[in-house]
């Protein structure tokens, strides 16, 4: 079975056919800038581009940079506030003429690295956490996705985690490895706290950076890089769509 994912960013928006029994993408990705402003009439245009690239009519999800509920946005985040309210399963349906699967990035990823990837065989509770712009989560217990999760918005120093650990914050303030895991170990003990996952994956362009400051995580937690890298999102939305996950 094939199902078109699209994964949708703050710079970017990228799809590709994939398949769901083995997760490899059967076509090139497909990339369009994520336009300014990022109203939902925009996006919603920018998706249909890609729908129509693939000359596509068949199941299609995607991954979503925003807090969600049943495919409602509940925040405009990093994109933009008119998005906040919008049933954006619905919008891209009316304007792609299919049907739309919509969750949370960070949980597409976090699919397609349960099934595919690191996580796969894996039971417990399961914390994939992604280390970007911002700091995303997707839970797992016993093999099911828990939707929704907000790790990155525990609270530190009166502000989202994210604001003082993303990959983000490291780039933007200079941050050696060595002083950026240390404030990872601070994150990750609140993980702990709150959660005590038997189990944390690491994905986003960090999994490739992990032994840069695996040292400094003196955490008690099992924490392992992700595999699915850079297509995790597409084939996390591909798999959404053809399970019908909400």
């Amino acid at each position: 079975m094939k199902a078109l994912g699209i994964d949708i960013g703050g710079s970017g928006i990228k799809g590709a056919i994939v398949d769901i029994e083995t997760g490899e993408l059967v076509t090139e990705r497909h990339r369009i800038p994520t336009p300014r402003p990022a109203t939902p009439e925009n996006i919603a245009k920018t998706v249909k581009a890609i729908v129509d690239h693939f000359k596509w009519k068949g199941k299609a999800g995607s991954g979503f940079p925003t807090p969600l509920a049943h495919g409602k946005c509940l925040s405009g985040s990093n994109l933009d506030e008119s998005l906040k309210g919008v049933q954006i399963d619905q919008l891209f349906k009316d304007t792609t003429g299919i049907d739309f699967t919509v969750i949370n990035d960070a949980d597409a990823a976090a699919l397609a690295e349960f099934k595919f990837g690191a996580g796969k065989g894996k039971d417990g509770l399961v914390a994939v956490i992604t280390l970007g712009t911002g700091i995303g989560s997707g839970l797992f217990y016993n093999g099911k996705l828990i939707p929704n999760t907000e790790l990155g918005h525990l609270s530190y120093k009166d502000a989202p985690f994210e604001k003082y650990a993303a990959d983000s914050i490291r780039k933007n303030e200079g941050l050696s490895y060595k002083k950026w895991g240390k404030r990872l170990n601070k994150y990750f003990k609140h993980v702990k706290l709150i959660l005590s996952p038997d189990l944390v994956i690491i994905g986003g362009g960090a999994s490739k950076k992990l032994d840069k400051f695996k040292n400094e995580l003196s955490v008690d937690l099992n924490i392992i890089p992700a595999e699915n890298k850079n297509e995790a999102g597409i084939i996390g939305a591909a798999i959404a769509a053809a399970e019908g996950i909400r």
